[in-house]
């Protein structure tokens, strides 16, 4: 199966988004995928800010983009664009630093509204930095995100049902095995 890197953009500890991606990612994991998850908002600010190539935190991020073979990048959307810190990120990887990769971008959003900020915002970007393939992304409200106070994450069931099929879809592309689990999963 496929070692996927799972990138969350979100600014917030609390974040719907990187909730979000780490319950994808338990699924793609268990569909034989390999996960690595990378929350932007704990690289160093000022590396990030910055532009320090060398730091040794941004080095590593660096090296897990290239050892990606999909990567998932997730953002909350703010005044119709990807997170700045996302861009902070994306802005110190090499330009070719999605060459020969299938790539999966997800955004949430308080309103519809922003629901094209994927495909006009994050996709140009993604693939300027040389995606092999870029899956149709997914939006999702931030009201159809639920955090039970146990930490259990509910999505409404539309929400849902367009995660499984576009995760499955990346997961295919990937190699890996779809029909095996529920659409609940």
């Amino acid at each position: 199966m496929a070692t996927i890197l799972s990138v969350s953009g979100s600014p917030s500890a609390t974040s719907r988004t990187e909730r979000l991606l780490r319950h994808l990612d338990h699924r793609l994991t268990a569909q034989g995928h390999k996960v690595t998850a990378l929350d932007v908002r704990t690289l160093p600010a000022d590396a990030l800010l910055g532009a320090d190539f060398r730091d040794p935190a941004i080095v590593e991020a660096t090296a897990l983009f290239e050892r990606a073979e999909g990567v998932v990048i997730g953002t909350p959307v703010y005044k119709a664009a990807y997170s700045g810190l996302l861009k902070s990120l994306l802005d110190l990887l090499p330009q070719h630093a999605l060459d020969g990769k299938i790539v999966l971008p997800l955004a949430t959003g308080g309103t519809t509204a922003h629901v094209l900020a994927i495909d006009y915002a994050l996709r140009p970007v993604l693939s300027s930095m040389g995606a092999v393939h870029i899956l149709p992304g997914w939006f999702t409200l931030d009201k159809d995100i639920t955090v039970d106070d146990d930490g259990t994450l509910s999505v409404a069931p539309d929400a849902a049902e367009g995660l499984v099929q576009v995760t499955d879809r990346f997961s295919a592309a990937l190699g890996g095995r779809t029909t095996l689990l529920a659409a609940a999963g």
